[in-house]
């Protein structure tokens, strides 16, 4: 069995309070699992208006598809209009 998990630090220009910076949130993390079937948390960074960090799992047979999985997510967040992606570490268990 093989965890990959990836923590990705995210600006939100746009979220001028904390319920606008939750309706981003909720909307990205919706669609990431639903098109990655993965594990999505808001894991720090709950009190700031624009900023946020997500922590995303996958559990698999292979670490190298674990990486993909997560790969393509990052790739996915960055296309995303509504966030900025800070920066990110991947780690496979």
């Amino acid at each position: 069995m093989v965890v990959g998990v990836i923590q990705v630090d995210l600006s939100i220009p746009a979220a001028d309070s904390l319920k606008g910076k939750r309706m981003v949130l909720r909307s990205l993390k919706d669609r990431i699992r639903n098109n990655f079937n993965v594990s999505v948390a808001e894991i720090a960074d709950n009190d700031q208006w624009t900023s946020a960090t997500i922590g995303i799992a996958t559990i698999c047979n292979d670490g190298r598809f674990a990486n993909q999985v997560l790969s393509k997510v990052v790739d996915f967040i960055e296309k995303s209009r509504d966030v900025i992606v800070d920066d990110y570490s991947l780690t496979i268990l």
